[in-house]
């Protein structure tokens, strides 16, 4: 084991190992299903190209303190690893920096946990510098805690000068230094993220379009739903963690209002802290969104758990999904559900005013879903009468751009509209060459 952590990351087709530990003792209704925790657990392993050999849940009375597993267990698990040439085992749960050094001594192969394999995915998929620096952030602090492992070469130390003070700086504190230092540099770069995405939101408000947040747990379908209402190429597949840098572009509603729509990172069970903080710049835009889309697999058997994940996350960035016309709920992939299930499903949403079913990948209620869009953003507008001179083109335009336009009626002089603005607008408005009624 001494050579195993110098290898650094697991590699693409190395053969992983994947385990689910749960606690006997009876859970909450609320918690997971053991067997659907250990899928996503697979499809975690997979996103990064690993080849699993085996997975297995594992039913725990009680974690032990210093292995998590019983010396039986790790005995039969070090056999099979030797009899399968195994890589890395994938433990799917939090794991002590302690534990892990334990478990590797004890099974002679790399342990990565589910912080550890979820920060591997997202060191894989950062595209954007920014992207790339948060990524970096959130290894560096997860990775300073782990510097007590079985590294030989943490034993060493560099003396001190002369004849005076101790032993000198241990290899153990220079790399935390190091790391200390790295994560300060991270963190300048990652403020002045933060400042340029002030300034384009600032920009925003001049324009000012409304802000539409898709957010959901990882795999719902959001960048499926983006590239059906944006006609866009943003990538997306049946594939964990598909989209990590957040996308924006700009749609019209049904009634001609303008909206800008956002495509973020996926969430999941049990994110880790270390990237809630790192990508707090990115997630920000969830912040300034005047409309949150929750987009759900509705055919997922966790999928109300996924829900109370999300809110979780959403909760730690401080919004709550209680304000009236923040919040509307996607239930997607209504292609895969069974006939009976659809009918109950699309009952409850002719109940609500805040809940649509839809599948992003066929478009059906895709429209009801646009609708309800424009209901919401439009709840908090002024209502007004506008009589625009025939030939002002320019005015006329300006009113479709910028409003949703209700009703209209012409006469060979001029065009009245309802039409509802925002704040913003309905002070640009007053100020045209056209008549309040």
């Amino acid at each position: 084991m001494d050579n195993e952590d110098e290898r650094g990351s697991p590699r693409s087709g190395d053969k992983a190992l994947v385990l689910h530990p749960f606690l006997k003792r009876s859970a909450p209704k609320s918690s997971r299903d053991p067997n659907a925790c250990l899928a996503e657990a697979i499809s975690l392993t997979a996103a990064i190209n690993l080849d699993v050999i085996h997975s297995e849940t594992v039913s725990l009375s009680a974690p032990k303190p210093g292995t998590l597993f019983g010396e039986g267990k790790l005995s039969d698990y070090a056999d099979f690893i030797k009899a399968n040439e195994i890589d890395v085992v994938v433990i799917d749960g939090p794991v002590s920096p302690v534990q892990q050094r334990n478990i590797e001594r004890r099974i002679h192969c790399k342990v990565v946990d589910r912080t550890g394999l979820i920060l591997e995915i997202f060191g894989d998929r950062a595209q954007t510098k920014e992207g790339v620096l948060q990524v970096e952030l959130a290894h560096l602090s997860y990775q300073r805690t782990r510097l007590v492992r079985s590294w030989t070469h943490l034993e060493r130390q560099r003396g001190g000068a002369g004849f005076l003070g101790g032993p000198g700086e241990s290899q153990l504190e220079i790399d935390r230094r190091l790391i200390d230092d790295r994560i300060v540099k991270l963190k300048r770069q990652l403020e002045t993220v933060v400042r340029t995405r002030d300034l384009h939101r600032s920009k925003r408000k001049k324009v000012p379009y409304p802000i539409v947040a898709l957010v959901g747990y990882t795999n719902a379908g959001k960048s499926t739903l983006f590239n059906r209402l944006t006609n866009s190429d943003v990538f997306a597949q049946d594939l964990l963690f598909a989209t990590l840098d957040p996308t924006m572009r700009k749609i019209d509603l049904p009634g001609g209002q303008p909206v800008i729509l956002s495509d973020t990172v996926g969430f999941i069970s049990d994110l880790p802290t270390e990237l809630i903080a790192a990508f707090r710049a990115t997630l920000e835009e969830v912040l300034e969104a005047d409309l949150v889309v929750h987009v759900r697999d509705i055919t997922h058997a966790d999928t109300d758990a996924q829900k109370q994940d999300v809110f979780g996350v959403l909760k730690r960035l401080g919004i709550d999904t209680g304000d009236d016309g923040l919040y509307l709920e996607v239930l997607n992939k209504l292609d895969l559900v069974a006939d009976e299930d659809r009918d109950a499903i699309l009952n409850e949403c002719d109940r609500r005013e805040d809940l649509v079913g839809m599948s992003a990948v066929s478009g059906e209620g895709v429209a009801e879903f646009l609708a309800l869009v424009e209901t919401q953003i439009t709840s908090k507008q002024k209502l007004l009468s506008v009589q625009v001179p025939t030939e002002d083109g320019a005015s006329l335009s300006w009113i479709y751009r910028n409003g949703t336009v209700l009703n209209r009626s012409d006469t060979e002089d001029f065009v009245t509209l309802e039409v509802k603005f925002s704040t913003e607008n309905l002070g640009r408005v007053i100020k045209m060459p056209v008549t309040i009624l």
